[in-house]
């Protein structure tokens, strides 16, 4: 029974696509520690905020968008659609992620206090983005961007605009595959009222706007090269990154039923690729 419990938990906020997450929030912890030396309590306390909040995004998504997952074939068999997760479950969840990032931004420092009530509000208000803005993806990508520039903002307590070109290199990234996987639901998103790049413009548009995203999170990943004065190892893995965004974008455009595909596996290795790049980069300069 407890392990069915936690199977249902784990479906429904996704660990599975943590992967997308956590790679570039140790990215940033990597350089951060070139500015602060990092101690085990933490990185402990910013793991435990990464999870929290991404888990209260993900239970809020599903909450808000039970209506809509119930009527769209992808999606109905949800946990909380189908009766596995009661929606009194769901909001207990909710209330205990809520709880435990406002704790682990307290354990951090009084700058993630004070900014924990913003995260919070920043990542559930994503959930009902798509009833009033095409812009969804943007703002999904700015509550992803939180995870590398919360991190920064963990150890060192202090702003910076390579951590902030950072955060706008994932914004770019997440919000352009995004903009990729809204193109499996345009149908149904024009018939429930709900708006996303491609069901307001069109397919080709749509998968426009995803390019020039994904152009800026190139830019991104440049600038924090040049912040950080990393070498050639880092760039060498950006001109990987920017091939397999291109073939991401090659794959969607040749056949939409590659959407599985381009999304979860090469953005995938995008995340884990960026990662090893610049923390072999670092390591190899000492």
């Amino acid at each position: 029974m407890i392990w069915q419990r936690v199977r249902d938990f784990g479906e429904l906020v996704k660990f599975s696509h943590t992967i997308f997450l956590f790679p570039f929030a140790l990215s940033a912890l990597v350089l951060a520690h070139a500015e602060r030396p990092l101690s085990l309590g933490v990185v402990f306390w910013i793991v435990v905020a990464l999870v929290a909040a991404r888990s209260a995004a993900m239970i809020m998504n599903r909450i808000a968008d039970r209506r809509y997952d119930a009527l769209n074939p992808r999606t109905a068999s949800r946990p909380l659609v189908t009766g596995r997760v009661s929606a009194l479950q769901a909001w207990l969840w909710l209330a205990s992620a809520c709880a435990l990032l406002v704790l682990a931004a307290w354990r951090l420092n009084p700058l993630c206090l004070a900014l924990s009530p913003v995260a919070l509000a920043w990542v559930l208000g994503y959930s009902f983005t798509k009833r009033f803005t095409a812009l969804c993806h943007v703002w999904l990508g700015m509550a992803t961007a939180l995870a590398p520039l919360g991190a920064w903002l963990a150890v060192t307590g202090r702003w910076d605009w390579g951590a902030l070109a950072l955060a706008l290199a994932c914004t770019g990234w997440v919000a352009g595959f995004d903009v990729i996987y809204a193109c499996q639901d345009i149908d149904f998103d024009r018939r429930q009222g709900l708006k996303s790049l491609p069901a307001c413009t069109s397919l080709e548009r749509g998968l426009g706007y995803s390019r020039l995203l994904h152009a800026l999170a190139l830019a991104g990943f440049l600038a924090v090269g040049w912040r950080f004065g990393l070498g050639g190892v880092y760039f060498g893995g950006v001109a990987v990154i920017a091939l397999i965004l291109a073939s991401e974008q090659w794959l969607v455009a040749r056949r939409l039923a590659n959407v599985p595909l381009a999304f979860f596996t090469l953005n995938g290795v995008v995340s884990v690729l960026y990662f090893v790049t610049l923390g072999l980069d670092r390591w190899l300069a000492g």
